[in-house]
C-alpha cells in the first residue's frame, strides 16, 4: 500500500478503538462484548476494498421489534431506542405483529393504522428540531388528516384516524422532482441534484412500470398500473424540507412492517428502489408470517434489507420449519427488473446485493428444558446457554444462512416476558402449555463484504413480550473506480461467452 494509505489505515484502526472504549452502557441499551479479532478483520477489510483516500461509508441503523399486537401510545419515547444521541446515515426499522394475528386480519383486511402511529412516533424521535403535527381539520372522509408544523420539537406527535398512505406522504420530504428508482448515470457525488445533471437523470425506458421509487401504498398501486408518481404533487409545498431524516418506504404485510429513513442530503443519491413480500404463514401462504425485503442503491453500492418473522413453535423440530422458511425466502425473493442501461448489473435476488441486513424474529429457540435454561440464566451462564441456540447450532451445521454473519450476543434473551415486567413469563406462568423457555428469538444478521458492526444491543422496553435488538453499522461504498473495473470485467466475461 502506498504511505497516504498507510495513513488513512492507522487512522482507521485508531478510530476503530477509540469507539470500542467509548461505547460505555447509555440509556437502557445493552451492549454486546467484542471480540478483538475483529481489529484485524478490520484491517482486511480495508485492504480487501482496495479503496483509496476518498473511500466513502455509512452509519446504517437496524432495529427489531416485535410488538406482540399492541398498538403504541402517544407518549411513547423512542429516542434511546432509536439512539438519536448518536444519529445514523440510514435507519431500517422491522416489526413484527404490529396488529394481533387475528383472522380478520389474516384473512380479510390490514389494519394500517398502527402502522401511521409508529411513523409518527419514530419521525418525532429522529425530526426532533422540526416536526409535523396532526391536526385534525376539514376532511372529506374519515382516514383523511392534515398535518401542520411544529417546529419546537416539544409538542406531543401523534397520528390519529390516519391512513399509512396519507402518513408516508407526510414524511416524505418535499422535493422538485420526480423520484426516479434508476440513477444509472451518477458519475460523481458533485454533480448537482437538480436539472439536466441530476443524478437520478437516466435514459427514459419504453415501460413505465418502474419509473418512479414506491415509497407508500399509494405509489405501489401507482407502480402496479403503470403511472408515475410526482413527489412534489403528493406532499404540499413548504411541508417538509426542513426535516432531517425522510422517509423513503414503509410497507406492512399484515403483521410484518419495514420503514426505512434516509437523512435528507442523502436522499438523492438512492435509486432502484424496489420491495418485494413473501408470505410465509398458514398454509404457507399467507401473510402473518413471511418477510418484506427492500433494495435499493446508494451511488454504485446495492443494498438489501430483509424484515422477516419466522415459523414459531418450540417444540424438537421446528427449527426445520425455520430453516425451510430463510431457504424459501431466498429462493422466492424477486425484484422486478427496473433498469435498461447495457451492462448494468442491479440485482434481483436478495443475495445478489452487495450488502445485506436480514433482521427479524426469527424465532430460534434455546436446545434446552425450561428448568435447565432458568438455572443457566440465573448464574449468567450466557455463553453456555448461546451454545445451545438454535440458529448457531443451524448455522454452524451448514443448514441456513451459510456464509451470513452475527454479531457477538453479550445481552439476555429477549423472549418472553410477562407484560410490563422485567421477568420471563415462566416466572409468572405457572401453566406448562403457556410457558415459554426464554430464547434470543430476536435478531440481526448480514451478508456480503464491507460491513463493520459497532454495536449489538436490546432495548429494555416493557412494552411487549419482546425486547428489541438494535444494531449499528459502518457501512463501506464501492468507490467508483471499482465499479468501472467490475462492469468492465462482467462485460469482457459476456462476450467471451
Amino acid at each position: 500500500m502506498t504511505g497516504g494509505n498507510e495513513e488513512m489505515k492507522k487512522s482507521f484502526i485508531h478510530k476503530f478503538l477509540s469507539m470500542r472504549m467509548n461505547s460505555g452502557d447509555e440509556g437502557k441499551l445493552r451492549k454486546n462484548s467484542y471480540d478483538p479479532t475483529e481489529v484485524a478483520s478490520g484491517i482486511r477489510v480495508l485492504d480487501s476494498m482496495a479503496m483509496s483516500h476518498d473511500m466513502q461509508s455509512l452509519r446504517v441503523f437496524a432495529a427489531t421489534w416485535n410488538v406482540g399486537g399492541k398498538p403504541p401510545s402517544s407518549d411513547l419515547d423512542l429516542d434511546n431506542f432509536l439512539q438519536v444521541h448518536c444519529q445514523s446515515d440510514i435507519y431500517i426499522l422491522g416489526f413484527q405483529e404490529i396488529v394481533p394475528l387475528n383472522a380478520g386480519n389474516v384473512l380479510v383486511i390490514e389494519d394500517n393504522g398502527t402502522a401511521a402511529k409508529w411513523l409518527s412516533l419514530i419521525s418525532q424521535s429522529l425530526n426532533k428540531s422540526c416536526n409535523i403535527n396532526y391536526s385534525p381539520i376539514k376532511r372529506t372522509n374519515t382516514n383523511s388528516c392534515s398535518f401542520e408544523r411544529n417546529c419546537s420539537g416539544s409538542g406531543s406527535l401523534f397520528l390519529q384516524r390516519t391512513s399509512l398512505k396519507t402518513a408516508n406522504k407526510a414524511f416524505r420530504s418535499e422535493s422538485r422532482r420526480r423520484l426516479k428508482s434508476c440513477n444509472c448515470n451518477v458519475v460523481e457525488p458533485e454533480r448537482k441534484i437538480y436539472g439536466k445533471d441530476s443524478c437520478f437523470a437516466c435514459p427514459k425506458s419504453k415501460s413505465n412500470a418502474c419509473d418512479y421509487a414506491s415509497s407508500s401504498e399509494e405509489d405501489d398501486n401507482l407502480y402496479k398500473s403503470g403511472v408515475s408518481a410526482d413527489v412534489s404533487t403528493a406532499t404540499p409545498p413548504r411541508k417538509n424540507q426542513h426535516l432531517r431524516y425522510s422517509l423513503i418506504k414503509s410497507k406492512q404485510m399484515v403483521g410484518i412492517f419495514v420503514t426505512i429513513w434516509v437523512k435528507n442530503e442523502l436522499v438523492p443519491y438512492i435509486g432502484h428502489l424496489r420491495t418485494s413480500c413473501i408470505s410465509r404463514g398458514i398454509l404457507g401462504c399467507l401473510g402473518n408470517k413471511g418477510c418484506i425485503a427492500v433494495s435499493m442503491t446508494f451511488k454504485q453500492t446495492s443494498f438489501c434489507f430483509v424484515a422477516s418473522h419466522l415459523a414459531a413453535g418450540e417444540k424438537e423440530g421446528d427449527e426445520l420449519r425455520r430453516n425451510l422458511d430463510v431457504i424459501e425466502i431466498l429462493k422466492s425473493t424477486q425484484f422486478p427488473k427496473i433498469c435498461k442501461i447495457q451492462n448494468t448489473r442491479v440485482p434481483d435476488k436478495i443475495l445478489g446485493h452487495d450488502r445485506v441486513i436480514w433482521l427479524g424474529d426469527l424465532n430460534y429457540r434455546i436446545a434446552l428444558s425450561y428448568h435447565e435454561t432458568k438455572k443457566l440464566l440465573e448464574q449468567d451462564k450466557w455463553d453456555v446457554l448461546l451454545n445451545k441456540d438454535q440458529l448457531k447450532i443451524e448455522r454452524k451445521a451448514g443448514r441456513v444462512f451459510a456464509g451470513w454473519k452475527e454479531g457477538k450476543i453479550g445481552f439476555p434473551p429477549t423472549y418472553k416476558y410477562s407484560y410490563n415486567s422485567d421477568l420471563y413469563a415462566g416466572d409468572t406462568i405457572q401453566s406448562k402449555s403457556k410457558r415459554r423457555t426464554p430464547a434470543w428469538c430476536d435478531r440481526i444478521l448480514w451478508h456480503g463484504d464491507g460491513i463493520h458492526q459497532k454495536s449489538y444491543a436490546r432495548w429494555d422496553s416493557r412494552f411487549s413480550d419482546h425486547r428489541p435488538v438494535c444494531a449499528t453499522f459502518l457501512i463501506f461504498l464501492h468507490h467508483l473506480r471499482q465499479v468501472k473495473q467490475n462492469k468492465k470485467c462482467w462485460s469482457n466475461s459476456q462476450s467471451e461467452n
